[in-house]
């Protein structure tokens, strides 16, 4: 059986009055990638925060290879790696002098061959005598990514690193990472982008700090407990104008010249043909398909229900 190397339970934390996590658990497995899913202010960033000590929680309890965190030693720190969003390294160094930053600040003396490996791993060595301002976005996280890697964490947690990165340096830096989870390390990575999230060994929903599902992603879509219908037509917007007035659906989504509706589990397929047809709008084609992981979450989200939390691997 898989251990976890991170747990975390019921973990609250106000800023304020404000409360930015909602009794937050999760669990970490050894070897595992992880990907936290959630809109802008879930509670995301908040919750790495938690787990590498830069934010200390009000309530809840975090272990650590199985013990319980009462306060982040400098040894404990060693063993997690953080890349917080943004770029947070030093531009007017070159790639080379970032690294060499790092691991004299971790107190590596032998570092020469280090950061050779770490510029081979990011395919950074070509540019290793470059100013980190003349960098592309890719690049800039590839570095700050090296650079979280100088001190070997055993636990990486990663907050929306592929953010703003161009297609290519996404594919390339998500190779990176399953190299990474290949040579043992467990990565928490937090992201906006569900199409990444499906990669993932497993994915957490967290809205409004509180953790909605946690599962492999194709548990996670059989859980899903209604029907996805895809609905083609020349006048797609006017129809997604009608149904949504409607009422009856879920969820309506536009697609150029398709619709996804979300049609609860008493909603039957001659219902809808008979409403499509009442509307007297030309369709093409009706069309049940397989919902996606931001299907699932929409629809949590606009319910409020999620499923129950598994840790399984």
């Amino acid at each position: 059986m898989v251990q976890p190397v991170l747990v975390c339970r019921e973990l609250k934390k106000y800023f304020g009055r404000v409360e930015a996590l909602s009794s937050f658990s999760v669990d970490l497995l050894t070897g595992e990638f992880l990907c936290l899913v959630g809109p802008d202010g879930a509670g995301k960033s908040t919750a790495l925060k938690l787990l590498c000590g830069l934010e200390k929680a009000d309530s809840g309890e975090i272990e650590l290879f199985g013990q319980k965190v009462a306060s982040f030693s400098p040894d404990l720190r060693t063993r997690i790696g953080y890349l917080p969003q943004g770029f947070s390294l030093y531009e007017d160094l070159t790639v080379e002098e970032n690294l060499v930053f790092f691991a004299e600040l971790y107190g590596i003396s032998d570092y020469g061959a280090l950061i050779n490996s770490l510029l081979e791993f990011t395919r950074l060595q070509p540019f290793r005598q470059r100013l980190a301002r003349q960098l592309s976005g890719g690049m800039k996280q590839k570095l700050a990514l090296a650079c979280t890697l100088v001190h070997q964490p055993e636990i990486l947690l990663m907050d929306e690193p592929t953010t703003g990165v161009d297609p290519v340096s996404r594919r390339d830096f998500w190779q990176i990472l399953f190299r990474l989870q290949q040579q043992g390390k467990s990565i928490l990575m937090t992201t906006p982008y569900l199409d990444e999230a499906e990669r993932a060994s497993r994915v957490a929903f967290i809205l409004q700090g509180r953790v909605l599902a946690c599962d492999r992603p194709e548990k996670i879509k059989k859980k899903f407990k209604a029907r996805l219908v895809e609905v083609i037509s020349a006048d797609s917007r006017r129809l997604q104008q009608e149904l949504k007035e409607s009422g009856e659906f879920l969820d309506v989504q536009l697609f150029g010249d398709r619709l996804h509706l979300v049609l609860s589990e008493a909603y039957s397929l001659q219902n809808l043909e008979r409403q499509l047809a009442q509307t007297g709008l030309a369709i093409q084609s009706l069309t049940e398909i397989q919902p996606s992981l931001e299907n699932v979450f929409i629809l949590m989200m606009k319910t409020g229900i999620g499923t129950k939390n598994e840790t399984g691997s």
